[in-house]
């Protein structure tokens, strides 16, 4: 019999909890639901008011993996969507995980979570800038550190508050909490941004996608802040060989980071991480510490 939970009073059918997701450690289906239960407090805030792309496994990361923005087939009345117009589709609208039982019908249909780094209502009015920072072999998230530290303190001279986390694979995001400015302007600022990182750091900083580019480098991935892009939200799990999230990490980790397996955490780890430290990421969430970017004389398009 599929079993069936009361989430904050919505009826949510389960299924396949015993189905084994991440084949290398035996993580399960009930292992992944239960994961995101531990961390929905935090999870939950970063995504708020947000539209959400799956980025859905069913059967595992070695089985078919499918992205999609459109709320899903079957999707409950009671979930909330937000318009999300596109090229393609002017009615278009997309889940708005507001709450625990969302969170778990969502769970449920084994995804990733990704957002755009503006909210719902506001499309292409960015509140946060994100840089995804990808090595080439054999760099690694160690040479990704190396880059973030730079980073950060180049974002300090223009005022600017960054915050790290592990992409979950093999890299680093950092984010940057903004007063609402048009991505556009954000776009264009991280693409300047990633462009004298790699003036400064030609052996090890590289602005541009072109693969020929970046072995031996980390790839300082501007174009995330174009407002049709999206990135793994904080605490998702991802569709990897095992069951890795993209944990927020604090910048005395970073700057001790000597080896990958330094930066590599499972869903095991984050709740032992939360109850010791907290949610990390949590000043993204605290408008004082949002920054403006220079040349920007106010918010808004």
């Amino acid at each position: 019999m599929t079993p069936i939970t009361l989430v904050e009073g919505r009826r949510i059918t389960l299924s396949n909890l015993d189905k084994v997701l991440y084949p290398e450690t035996g993580f399960t289906k009930g292992e992944v639901l239960h994961y995101y239960a531990t961390v929905a407090g935090s999870l939950l805030a970063h995504i708020h008011d947000r539209p959400v792309s799956f980025l859905r496994y069913p059967d595992g990361p070695d089985g078919q993996l499918f992205f999609t923005k459109n709320p899903p087939p079957g999707t409950p009345a009671w979930v909330k969507t937000t318009p999300v117009p596109r090229s393609e589709d002017l009615s278009a609208e997309q889940v708005v995980v507001a709450d625990m039982a969302t969170l778990m019908w969502s769970a449920n249909l084994v995804v990733e979570f990704h957002t755009p780094q503006w909210p719902a209502g506001a499309p292409a009015v960015a509140d946060r800038m994100v840089l995804d920072l990808d090595p080439g072999a054999p760099a690694s998230v160690v040479e990704c550190c190396a880059a973030a530290l730079w980073l950060r303190d180049r974002l300090a001279v223009d005022g600017l508050h960054a915050y790290a986390k592990t992409s979950g694979s093999k890299g680093m995001h950092l984010a940057v909490p903004l007063e609402p400015t048009p991505s556009a302007q954000v776009s264009a600022y991280a693409k300047l941004l990633a462009q004298e990182a790699e003036r400064q750091h030609p052996d090890l900083i590289v602005h541009r996608m072109a693969k020929a580019l970046r072995p031996g480098k980390v790839f300082v991935d501007h174009s995330q802040n174009a407002a049709a892009k999206t990135t793994a939200a904080p605490y998702t799990l991802r569709a990897r060989a095992r069951p890795t999230v993209s944990a927020p990490v604090s910048w005395e980790e970073v700057a001790a980071c000597r080896t990958p397996a330094d930066l590599v955490f499972l869903a095991d780890d984050i709740g032992p991480r939360l109850e010791r430290d907290g949610d990390i990421f949590g000043p993204m969430l605290n408008p004082a510490l949002a920054g403006r970017l220079p040349g920007v004389r106010g918010g808004g398009p």
